[in-house]
Order: structure tokens, then sequence, then C-alpha cells
């Protein structure tokens, strides 16, 4: 009959070694790090990342500016690009009218299917070149949230490292313990002398 006897290493036994009290303390160490600081560890990455992307958005925001643009004609037979948000874009030429500045013309990103004449929005820059739009509230949590998770889960793994390293050194430590028990043990179980 087999029993299992739970918490043996916190109790006393001349089975006992100091390997095990440092397992089993490891043990409520490593439960105590991924339940709480593994989170925490999380949290923090993400409240920082949150922030940076933030301050890159309101950047963003105060260089660029949308223009509402007709398009004119298309840049020669470019190959599509692929935008935020997996759009494909093309390089064309579009037109538009700003107050005080009159008629201008620029080249810029257009989503694939636009066809000449079709009014598009578009963004540029403080120097006129066509971008892409500022990073919106949406693009900013997935960023959070990206960052959190991935920082929750290396913290996992780093602190499951460290307590297989650690396990292995106390086997190791505890093999070594009872080679030496056994050594002063077998002489008088086997009658035969060291």
């Amino acid at each position: 009959m087999r029993t299992r006897v739970r918490g043996w290493r916190w109790r006393r036994s001349p089975l006992r070694r100091r390997s095990d009290v440092v397992e089993a303390w490891t043990v409520l160490v490593v439960a105590v790090l991924i339940l709480v600081g593994a989170p925490l560890a999380g949290a923090a990455a993400a409240w920082w990342a949150h922030g940076e992307a933030r301050s890159v958005s309101v950047e963003q925001r105060a260089e660029r500016h949308r223009v509402r643009a007709e398009v004119v004609g298309r840049k020669g037979d470019a190959l599509p690009s692929v935008q935020a948000g997996g759009q494909q874009a093309f390089r064309a030429t579009v037109r538009w009218t700003e107050p005080g500045e009159g008629t201008r013309t620029a080249t810029a990103r257009v989503p694939a299917a636009t066809r000449q004449g079709e009014v598009v929005h578009v963004w540029f820059d403080s120097q006129g070149r066509s971008v892409p739009p500022p990073v919106d509230g949406t693009a900013v949590w997935q960023h959070t949230l990206t960052i959190g998770t991935c920082a929750t889960g290396a913290a996992v793994l780093a602190v499951l490292l460290i307590q297989r390293v650690v396990r292995r050194v106390a086997l190791r430590r505890r093999l070594t313990e009872w080679e030496r028990a056994w050594a002063r043990t077998e002489p008088e179980w086997t009658h035969r002398r060291a």
C-alpha cells in the first residue's frame, strides 16, 4: 500500500537532507514569484510601454497633418507597398488646395483600389513628405498589452529556469550526501571493512 506524505520535506526526519529543505523553500519562492512577481513585472513593463507609445502618438499627431486630396495620376507601374493595418497602397500624384497657399501637388501613398479623380485622405509631415497616419489609441493599447504579456512571460520563464537550476544542484547535493551516508552505513550492514 502506497501512502503519500504531504510536506515531508518540512518535517524532521533522519532521511531529510539540507538540500531537501532548500528545494522546499525554492518551490515556495517560485510560487510567490510566479503568482505575484511576474504579473507585477508585466504591469510595470506595460505601464512604461504605454507611456512611451502615447508620447510617440502625441509627437506624431503634432508633426503630421491630414489633407483631403484628389488623385490626379499614378506614379508609374510601381509595386504596391503594405501600410499599417495590412492595406496595400500605391504611390500616386495628388492635388489639394490649402487656404492661403493655393493648389498644391505631391506624391503620396493612396489605397490600392483608388482610381484617378477620387478624393482620399493623405498624411504629410512638416517637410511636406507623405507619411503614414499617426499611431492611434488602438495601436497604443495593442503595443501596451504585447509588451506587458511578453514581460510577464519572460519573468515566468526566468523564474522557472532558475528553479530548474536550483533543483538540479539540490539533486546533485542530495545524491552526494546520500553517498557519504551510505559510505558510513554500508560497513555496518554488510560487515565489510572499508
